[in-house]
């Protein structure tokens, strides 16, 4: 049904129990998977103390997320195991929703896979839903677990 599938990961998503969720799906639907992070290309000049500062400032930022994402797609793709074919992607975007449809579109999947947060009250109001935008604004098939 689907050959290839989007797998947009977090830290928090990336553990044993989930990430057997996603091998098990990906393995009974016999698609090959690209895990994909996001990462904010804007760096916190916050921690900046002088307009000369914001290119180290910028520099520096996509360094760390460089190597972040490194980790967390790493730790993803061995949780989930050798039995699926899969590949890794690290994008920048501003909105994490765009980026995770901007990833569909340039490795030509056929479906995302996502994890719900499961926000309630407050959080939910503040932080919305990058899952719920995802499905408001795709024209994938889009799982979520």
């Amino acid at each position: 049904m689907f050959a290839h599938i989007l797998v947009p990961v977090v830290d928090d998503m990336v553990n044993a129990k989930n990430m057997k969720t996603v091998a098990t799906l990906l393995t009974e639907a016999g698609a090959r998977a690209t895990l994909l992070y996001i990462s904010d290309p804007r760096a916190p000049y916050v921690y900046t103390t002088k307009v000369a500062d914001y290119k180290k400032a910028d520099e520096r930022h996509e360094q760390v997320c460089d190597a972040h994402a490194k980790v967390v797609l790493e730790k993803a793709a061995r949780l989930i195991g050798g039995e699926v074919k899969m590949k890794t992607l690290h994008e920048y975007n501003t909105e994490v929703y765009d980026g995770i449809l901007e990833a569909a579109k340039k490795v030509k999947a056929n479906a995302i896979l996502m994890a719900s947060h499961k926000r309630t009250g407050l959080k939910k109001v503040l932080m919305g839903s990058d899952t719920y935008a995802v499905i408001a604004n795709s024209k994938l098939p889009i799982i979520v677990i």
